[in-house]
């Protein structure tokens, strides 16, 4: 990473600039990707705290139960399933256009999952003109972890 020393004599890390890939291009186990997708459905999923009722008497705060909606998002080459945590379900609305970054995939019964932990970010952009390729959906893609033994 390129470096440049500031008024004050401290060192600044040049930013990069986001280099935005299209939803063809994920692949299994990846990660730090940019991408603008548009919103085309977002349904609510129920989550149950399986948690034992003695663990919140230990920790000094209460639990709030996540929030986690299942988000269909695509762009005009494809489709994935994105899982949206907590404050980015409210900006999950069908049709809303959104820039995700440093976004990863997760795997999850052996399908590809999209989605942003807190070192990445969710952003509501000015809406696409592009319809999103629903047939090509990377989700319904089945993957299996298959171990190679060089001799």
């Amino acid at each position: 990473m390129a470096t440049a020393t500031t008024a004050t004599g401290v060192k600044a890390v040049a930013k990069r600039k986001p280099v935005f890939i299209k939803v063809d291009q994920l692949t299994p186990g990846t990660q730090g990707h940019t991408l603008a997708v548009k919103v085309v459905s977002s349904k609510p999923v129920k989550v149950t705290n399986s948690k034992p009722a003695r663990s919140s008497m230990i920790l000094s705060r209460p639990l709030h139960p996540a929030r986690i909606a299942e988000c269909l998002v695509g762009d005009e080459t494809g489709a994935v399933v994105f899982t949206a945590r907590n404050d980015q379900v409210d900006m999950m609305k069908p049709g809303a256009t959104v820039i995700l970054r440093n976004a990863k995939i997760d795997m999850f019964k052996g399908s590809m999952r999209l989605a942003v932990d807190k070192w990445g970010r969710v952003e509501v952009t000015e809406p696409a003109n592009f319809e999103v390729k629903e047939d090509n959906n990377l989700s319904l893609v089945e993957y299996e972890l298959v171990n190679v033994v060089e001799e």
